[in-house]
This record gives structure tokens, C-alpha cells and sequence, in this order.
């Protein structure tokens, strides 16, 4: 028997197939569409998200050394993990999009969030959601599109239209629609869930306007959730047994389950977790207070979070818009060909900064220029820049918690660039260690539905699994650079 996990990123869909040991023996990916209407706005057609997600299952099943119709036929579980906040409308009776998903990454409803600032909100909705009020959430992206869209959002009130994240939607095309459901990590994402409750909570739906009927239902992070429909999924029938946001997937295939236990992502954005265990931490330094996953009996096991933005998203840039690069994997060569950034710090805020600035309306910022600087120079900046993102986000997280991290687990596309990975430990001063397996997120969702399927016994199991690549030990730092980085940073947020 082997586990289906479907891994719907931003720019791409990965399919693995994993086996009873855990490992992974196929693995296929497609990628989809970034459409970006106006500055700031960031949108993608789910139909080609699901598009994206069939062909990739079809590469892992052509990959598999089973052959394409014994893994068909083997798959005994699916799990599915998600890029996160990204809202999607579809028609309940013919599954069609009834727009494009407005994703995580988007800005619209900047003015709406100063709005509901401004109105004292803040507070109250913190306490319930351990979320800030930030255009990230899915909250107000919904509260844009019902003042914004009133046809559509009429329909969303007569039961027409269904809300969900990424992973609400793909349970819908995997089940021809006879589910509708998110995980508690997801829903404590869009802001509209008390995560002390675990419910959806009537006064924030009342705050942003939205009707609970439209809304799935939520369940634990693994179980036995429904069937898919072979005629719409590739001819496979198999019990979707585990969810999970993409962030608190890779805590869990990073096998992060003790309290402290804390790992970083690197793919578009960075994003940093720490289990806090069975306590909701309240951050007092920006962090995000979130949900990491809960158990089918209901407990329910909270992380700090801080998130980056732009990470990957920033050799992307200097490929695709610089054309510094033609392949992102270059980026390593040629920052490593100079031995300093010569004075250049590149503030990368080319979707606002996340945590802990939470500043929506700054841009990126390229500071200390001089005739010297090459695009060597430029993109050993741009690597400094994901490493001092985390540190911040690290720093932070060590005063709410009281304590510095004690080591950080690494993974995600970015983790594979040994110089990025060097730097990381240098700034934290701590020991990053890198999976085996950088499909964490993958990997994630796959132990969540083997737990639910019964194929995995317990987390002590699934600790046995995990394998490290390589620990990259601190080497000695020069902690004025931390200081001109933020000098850097206060530089960008004031010429806004």
C-alpha cells in the first residue's frame, strides 16, 4: 500500500508517492499560471491549479517503478498539503471557478485592513485568531470581494458559490463535490477561526462579512474524510486521509512534534515555525500565534510563526526579470564567486514585509551602490537578505519564548544552496540541519494520511524515518552586517 500526497505550492503542484517505510519511490510536478493584474494583486485559475495537480499525479504513477497500474491501484490513502490564505470561489453544482483565487501573496485589501485598524479591531481579533490584521489573511481578501463583486457575492448568499482555501477546493474536484471540508491548520489561516474553540467564530464572520453556510467544515489534520471519485480523479479511489497548510505539513514531515522543536521552509516565502506544544503562545514581537495541527481526538498542538514573503520569490526575480541567471539553481555559483556583497544590502519587500515589520506598503530597496557592484555582488545580497529575514524572524521568536532556538531543520527548494543554508547558521549562531528529503511538505501530508489510514502506528514511528543530510555548523560572524540590514530595512520603510 503507498500514500498519494498532493503538495498545490504557489507556482506549482508536486504529487509523491510514498511507501509503508515512508520513503518516497515517484514524484511528478506541473506548474500553473501567476496572473498579476495590477501591482499587488496576485491571482491564479484553479481550474489550471487542478489541471496542474492531474498531471503532476500522472507523472509521479508514469515514475513509479511499480508501474503506472500497480501504483494506480496502490494507493491506499491521500494527503493533501497547500499554499495557504489563497480564497477560492467555485459554483457547488458544476465545481467551476467563479473567479480567480485571490492568493495569499495579494495586497487589495490594504485599505480595507487600515479601515478595521482603525476602528480598534485589532485587539479583539488577535485574542481570537493569534493573526494581526494584514492583507495576507484570507479575512479581507473575502471582505474585498463582497464590496467589490456584490453578483458574485450574492451568490455566495443564496448557497450557489462555496468559499474555501486551496485545499477545500481540490477535496471538492477529488470527491465531485460531495465534500467540503478544511483542516483546522487552514482555517486557523483565514482569520475567521477562533483557534482556541476551533470553530468558525460568529463575530469575525459578522467583522468581515462572511456567511458561515458558505464555509466548509473543519476537521482534524487526519482521518478518514471521504472517498475520491475515480471518474474525475484519474480512474483512483482511495480515502483522503490527511490536510494540512504547507507550513505546519513540513513542521510535521520534519518530524517537529516536541514542544521546541522549530524548522524553516524555504520556497516562494520563508517561513519559520516553533511548537509551542498544547499552549497558544501570544506573540509580542509580530509573530503569528497558529494552529500546527490537530489530532482526530481533538487535541490540538499550537507553533509560533513568522513569515517571509519574498525568499525564493527573489532569485526568481533576478531570473526572470534581471536575467542575472537562467536557472535558479545558478544563484549559488555566482554569489559564491565574490567573497562580500562590497557594501550592497538589498532590502527584498517586493510584496511588503511580513513578519515581524508587517509593513504592507514597503517596497524593495537596493542601498550601498557603488560603481563596483556586480550582479555577483547583487545576488550574494540577495541571499544575505533571505538569511537576515529569518534571523529576525528568529530573534523574535526566542524573546516570546524566552529562549534562543536551539538548532533550526531545514527544507524546501532554497534549502538544496549549501552557501544560503552556511549563512543561515552563521547569523543564528545556531546549527542548521538539512533533511534528507528536502519534500518536507510532502512528506507532511503523507505521514498525516498514513496516520489516518492506519498504515503508520503512531509519531514515534514516523520520527524513525527522518534522515539528515548534512548540519551545517556556525562559523564566526561579523554582527555589525545584523545592524546595517536593519539600518537597510528602517531605509525602505521610511522612503514609502
Amino acid at each position: 500500500m503507498s500514500i498519494l500526497a498532493i503538495d498545490a505550492g504557489t507556482t506549482g503542484v508536486t504529487a509523491l508517492l510514498v511507501n509503508e517505510a515512508g520513503a518516497i519511490t515517484a514524484r511528478g510536478y506541473s506548474e500553473f499560471e501567476q496572473h498579476f493584474l495590477k501591482p499587488g494583486w496576485v491571482e491564479h485559475e484553479p481550474e489550471q491549479i487542478w489541471q496542474a495537480t492531474l498531471t503532476a499525479v500522472r507523472g509521479a504513477l508514469a515514475a513509479s517503478p511499480l508501474g503506472e497500474i500497480e501504483a494506480r491501484e496502490a494507493i491506499g490513502a491521500i494527503g493533501i498539503t497547500n499554499q495557504r490564505e489563497t480564497v477560492v470561489f467555485w459554483h457547488r453544482d458544476s465545481l467551476k471557478a467563479a473567479r480567480k483565487a485571490i492568493v495569499w501573496q495579494d495586497r487589495r485589501s490594504h485599505e480595507i485592513v487600515e479601515e478595521l485598524r482603525s476602528a480598534g479591531h485589532e485587539s479583539a481579533v488577535r485574542a481570537k485568531t493569534g493573526l494581526g490584521l494584514d492583507p495576507y489573511f484570507s479575512s479581507t481578501k473575502l471582505t474585498w470581494v463582497r464590496r467589490n463583486e456584490p453578483e458574485l457575492w450574492s451568490a455566495v448568499e443564496r448557497g450557489e458559490v462555496l468559499i474555501g482555501t486551496v485545499e477545500s477546493y481540490l477535496v471538492a474536484r477529488l470527491t465531485s463535490g460531495l465534500v467540503h471540508i478544511t483542516d483546522a491548520s487552514n482555517a486557523s489561516r483565514t482569520q475567521l477561526m477562533n483557534i482556541h474553540s476551533g470553530d468558525w467564530d460568529a463575530e469575525l464572520l459578522d467583522l468581515f462579512g462572511v456567511p458561515a453556510a458558505s464555509l466548509p467544515s473543519i476537521v482534524p489534520n487526519w482521518g478518514n474524510f471521504g472517498q475520491t471519485d475515480p471518474a474525475a480523479f484519474e480512474g483512483i479511489s482511495a480515502a483522503i486521509c490527511g490536510m494540512a497548510g504547507d507550513q505546519q505539513a513540513a513542521l510535521f514531515g520534519q518530524t517537529a512534534f516536541a514542544t521546541g522543536d522549530s524548522k524553516c521552509t524555504y520556497g516562494t516565502g520563508a517561513f519559520l515555525l516553533y511548537n509551542t506544544g498544547t499552549r497558544a503562545v501570544e506573540s509580542k514581537n509580530g509573530l503569528l500565534t497558529t494552529i500546527a495541527w490537530m489530532t482526530p481526538d481533538g487535541e490540538t498542538s499550537y507553533a509560533l510563526e513568522g513569515s517571509v514573503f519574498v525568499a525564493g520569490a527573489t532569485v526568481q526575480w533576478l531570473r526572470d526579470q534581471l536575467g542575472f541567471i537562467a536557472s535558479s539553481a545558478e544563484v549559488e555559483a555566482l554569489a559564491g564567486s565574490v567573497a562580500d556583497t562590497n557594501g550592497a544590502i538589498f532590502v527584498p519587500a517586493l510584496t511588503g514585509l511580513g513578519a515581524p515589520w508587517w509593513d504592507s506598503e514597503v517596497q524593495g530597496t537596493l542601498v550601498g551602490l557603488t560603481r563596483g557592484t556586480s550582479k555577483a555582488h547583487l545576488a550574494r545580497a540577495a541571499l544575505e537578505a533571505v538569511a537576515m529575514q529569518v534571523y529576525d524572524l528568529a530573534d523574535a521568536m526566542g524573546i516570546d519564548v524566552g529562549s534562543p532556538l536551539a538548532r533550526l531543520r531545514v527544507d524546501g527548494g532554497m534549502s538544496a544552496n549549501d552557501l544560503l543554508m552556511q549563512m543561515q547558521a552563521d547569523v543564528l549562531g545556531v546549527a542548521v540541519e538539512r533533511s534528507h528529503n528536502p519534500e518536507s511538505t510532502g512528506l507532511g501530508a503523507a505521514f498525516m494520511a498514513g496516520l489516518g489510514a492506519g498504515i503508520f502506528g503512531s509519531l514515534a514511528q514516523l520520527q524513525q524515518v527522518w534522515q539528515l543530510d548534512r548540519r551545517f555548523e556556525p562559523q564566526p560572524f561579523e554582527r555589525a552586517k545584523v545592524d546595517r540590514w536593519h539600518r537597510a530595512v528602517a531605509h525602505a520603510r521610511a522612503w514609502v
